[in-house]
């Protein structure tokens, strides 16, 4: 293993980064889904959208959409299947009659911040002692990794 202080090439970064992403993945997925939505058959998809809701609180699809950076057609047959199952709820937007306000159903608000609770104290362990510079780097490097994923699969 390579000493922080000693620094990386490109090489051992990437053999790094190969051996732990299956491990964080492997780990990420067995934070234990409460019982009241392991019936769902959730998909990250799905886990993505939740955080968003329990963050940022109730979103019309395309602002959800638009956050996601998926086509609002996709957030509206996941709203719609989660919705047909009570996990989240749709109302008429107060200032636009028109738009549809989408929100956790208070039922499962629980135990889905309990469910997003696991990473989310993780990830703030570790990047609390780090600079906002070096958190915004962090940040940047996972968007980028999840882009070059995506043009590998399409190439």
């Amino acid at each position: 293993m390579v000493n922080d202080a000693d620094g990386m090439t490109t090489q051992q970064a990437v053999r790094s980064m190969l051996l732990l992403m299956p491990r964080l993945v492997g780990r990420a997925k067995r934070m234990p889904v409460p019982e009241s939505l392991r019936t769902f058959d959730l998909a990250p998809r799905h886990l993505s959208l939740l955080a968003y809701l329990q963050y940022d609180g109730p979103s019309t699809v395309n602002r959800l959409a638009e956050r996601l950076e998926v086509a609002p057609t996709t957030i509206s047959l996941m709203v719609g299947d989660l919705s047909r199952r009570g996990v989240l709820t749709r109302e008429e937007d107060d200032a636009d009659r028109r738009r549809r306000v989408v929100a956790i159903a208070p039922e499962y608000a629980e135990p889905i911040r309990e469910w997003l609770a696991g990473s989310a104290l993780a990830w703030a362990e570790v990047l609390t002692d780090l600079t906002p510079a070096e958190r915004a780097t962090i940040v940047r490097t996972m968007r980028a990794y999840e882009t070059a994923l995506g043009r590998r699969m399409h190439a």
